[in-house]
């Protein structure tokens, strides 16, 4: 995300638009800057600068308090616009992931769809701005996400890959700091083309151990996975809808995707939930939350979308209003070969067994959302 902080602050506050801004601490507090607007940096203000600093460069900077409860919140709406796309996502900080959509291009066609229509999803459901980098491996997905930034969208192939590398100062792989950066450039190595040039023996007294990841990294080589978070509390969906609306099928067949999204990825996991939970969001921003403990710990798609329209319509009997957001989520996880086992093998919880891992394997392997249920 685009100077992810600031451009939630104008997203609340979109008087604030177009300003030199920063989210951080009070000068008098010897506060730093957490973050900065795009207007701001043209000042020279930048990430951990200490707030009094950043009023000199700029005496007419705005100023804003660190709302992180309101950046996760948003966060959570941008991952669940990825989730949407696969089930691989390897989330970095509040606003950076990377995401794995090897599976789902036979559905979309190319990472490049799937990167575009992440990116328009962003810009119209949440007024945010990403900047999007796909590549074969890590290091230059992340790397293309950063070189036309703000607002960019690059692609690294194998064949482009050496040809956009080398140009580049070394600073620009990972693991080179400003220590070995300096190092390398008393060695006469400045950039990743005279880096991947050097034997490994003359680098070897500079990086030491890290000298054959270094030379992987110069020369576009890259093999870490993308890897899910270990022992997640909860798992959750979310839709903010382009227009407030308080039309029961379409709420109710916005909660059926999402449940069914949040048990697929349930089942993924190996876990099952014993609670779930509705999220409600107004018009006027007020959020409400309304939650269920099931009988049992499931993963079941049917009995968390039964469980979950139970609570909608108790809601809906009492106080239906335009929603301008809603969201599913379960927690209270546990792993789906722990707890109680029956002697007997339900028929009905049988059959939907079978239903939800035939659907997860369609899904899984011909891209997300090739077959949906209605409620």
């Amino acid at each position: 995300m685009d100077a992810f902080f600031a451009s939630v602050e104008v997203l609340d506050y979109p008087d604030l638009a177009g300003k030199p801004l920063v989210v951080g601490g009070t000068p008098e507090g010897r506060g730093g800057v957490a973050a900065a607007s795009y207007q701001a940096r043209k000042f020279g203000i930048f990430s951990a600068m200490p707030m009094s600093t950043a009023l000199k460069k700029c005496p007419n900077l705005i100023v804003r308090p660190n709302r992180m409860s309101r950046y996760a919140e948003v966060s959570d709406q941008i991952m669940s616009i990825f989730a949407r796309y696969t089930d691989l996502i390897e989330p970095i900080s509040l606003d950076e992931a990377f995401l794995d959509v090897t599976g789902s291009i036979a559905l979309y066609k190319s990472a490049e769809n799937i990167g575009t229509a992440i990116k328009q999803a962003i810009k119209e459901e949440l007024n945010l701005i990403a900047s999007i980098g796909i590549a074969p491996n890590k290091f230059l997905a992340k790397l293309a996400s950063d070189l036309e930034k703000p607002d960019g969208f690059t692609i690294i192939t194998e064949q482009n890959a050496q040809q956009i590398l080398d140009p580049l100062p070394v600073s620009k792989i990972f693991g080179v700091g400003k220590v070995l950066a300096q190092k390398l450039k008393t060695h006469e190595i400045q950039t990743i083309a005279q880096l991947r040039q050097t034997p490994p023996g003359r680098l070897r007294p500079l990086a030491g151990s890290f000298t054959e990841t270094l030379l992987d990294l110069a020369n576009a080589k890259g093999n870490r996975p993308v890897t899910l978070p270990a022992n997640p509390k909860s798992i959750s969906q979310e839709y903010t809808f382009a227009k407030d609306t308080a039309d029961t099928e379409v709420l109710l067949s916005a909660i059926m995707q999402q449940t069914e999204k949040v048990a697929a990825r349930l089942r993924a996991k190996d876990l099952k939930a014993k609670t779930i939970t509705l999220k409600l969001r107004y018009a006027n921003f007020k959020t409400i939350t309304r939650s269920q403990s099931l009988p049992a710990p499931t993963s079941t798609t049917k009995t968390l979308a039964s469980a979950a329209e139970s609570i909608f319509n108790k809601w809906k009997n009492k106080s239906l209003s335009p929603l301008r957001l809603i969201g599913f989520a379960a927690s209270n996880l546990t792993e789906q070969s722990k707890g109680q086992l029956s002697l007997f093998t339900n028929p009905k919880q049988k059959k939907q067994t079978t239903i939800d891992t035939t659907l997860d394997n369609i899904n899984k392997k011909y891209g997300q959302n090739t077959i949906k249920r209605t409620h």
